[in-house]
């Protein structure tokens, strides 16, 4: 195996780690530094913060987020399967008909199982 092979995708790594790392040390190391009590203090939406930032969350809400994300997902399939449809012919047709119908029954189930009501 030859080893020359591998050289792009060492620097893609190197500068994509340059590029997170750079700006952050280039900040910390050229920033202004001079905190005070009114920096430091917290802040939340323009009022002076009322409760611990440790609250709990409703599960709902990570439900219908994780929810979204799937279906969002999902839906992001369609793109190149209505792009390539010409291409792949009757079989890819039927392939993202199965899709389509088994993204519907999951939707309505997670609708009938009350997944999505938001009380």
């Amino acid at each position: 195996m030859n080893l020359q092979q591998y050289l792009p995708v060492l620097l893609f790594v190197l500068v994509g780690v340059a590029v997170g790392v750079l700006p952050q040390l280039l900040g910390w190391v050229l920033g202004p530094n001079r905190p005070d009590a009114e920096k430091n203090s917290p802040y939340e939406c323009g009022f002076e913060a009322f409760e611990d930032a440790r609250i709990k969350f409703d599960v709902r809400y990570y439900l219908v987020a994780i929810l979204f994300i799937l279906f969002d997902l999902e839906i992001a399939f369609l793109i190149p399967w209505a792009v390539a449809l010409t291409d792949i012919g009757l079989p890819g047709f039927w392939t993202g008909t199965i899709f389509l119908i088994d993204l519907l029954v999951g939707f309505v189930c997670a609708w009938k199982l009350g997944a999505l009501d938001w009380e």
